[in-house]
């Protein structure tokens, strides 16, 4: 069964705290399913055109969609930022895939089990924060966002019928992706090549200055 978490997601008050923008690779931010392909990292803007609807992606045949977004580093992943296209041009879950090599795609992602598959909010009109709160996320490179709205269509298995939940224009639109974390940085200077740095005489103790002391006085046998 596939991870699935009722996210207590809530409208941003305008914080620019452990906004993740700078750490994105946004110009190998890329997706599936779009009416123009290169319209993937217009929805990965600075924090102040979050609000901003002139730039979006927008699904191509039908209404679901894949963005697919890189880090530059590794980052600690604790909430993900949406503005979402309204009414039918609303998504209604997203499965997000972590550290994924390359893009996932349809039918993978129909094998391929999710690190959390979660239901996004109706009616909102503002940039939505949605927490994250899993291990999955705590060293992150990549991040696949799967759009989900099932619209109008009926899936067709063996006997049965599943009809979707919603009606409509079978389109997604994304304005604003965003993520809040921090970076991971592995410093590699200083300490990391002498674990155990020798102290010199004003970090020796004062018991290890009289020892050296009381030795150096010593008379030497002749």
């Amino acid at each position: 069964m596939e991870p699935e978490e009722n996210s207590n997601a809530s409208q941003i008050v305008g914080s620019n705290i452990d906004n993740l923008y700078s750490a994105i690779d946004r110009d190998n931010v890329h997706g599936l399913n779009l009416t123009i392909p290169e319209d993937a990292k217009e929805t990965v803007k600075p924090w102040d055109e979050r609000e901003s609807t002139e730039k979006f992606a927008e699904s191509n045949v039908d209404d679901q969609l894949v963005i697919h977004v890189p880090f530059a580093q590794n980052v600690r992943v604790k909430s993900v930022l949406l503005k979402l296209g309204r009414g039918a041009a609303t998504p209604r879950r997203l499965r997000i895939y972590a550290n994924r090599a390359n893009i996932i795609d349809f039918s993978e992602a129909e094998d391929v089990q999710p690190s959390l598959d979660i239901s996004l909010l109706e009616g909102e009109t503002s940039v939505t924060e949605y927490p994250l709160r899993q291990a999955a996320f705590a060293s992150t490179n990549s991040l696949s966002l799967f759009f989900i709205s099932l619209r109008s269509h009926i899936i067709c298995r063996s006997d049965f019928h599943v009809q979707s939940d919603a009606v409509g224009e079978e389109r997604t639109r994304i304005y604003y992706i965003g993520f809040k974390g921090e970076t991971r940085n592995v410093r590699r200077e200083g300490s990391s090549k002498l674990e155990i740095p020798a102290a010199n005489a004003a970090d020796a103790s004062l018991t290890d200055r009289l020892k050296e002391s009381g030795a150096a006085q010593q008379p030497t046998a002749k």
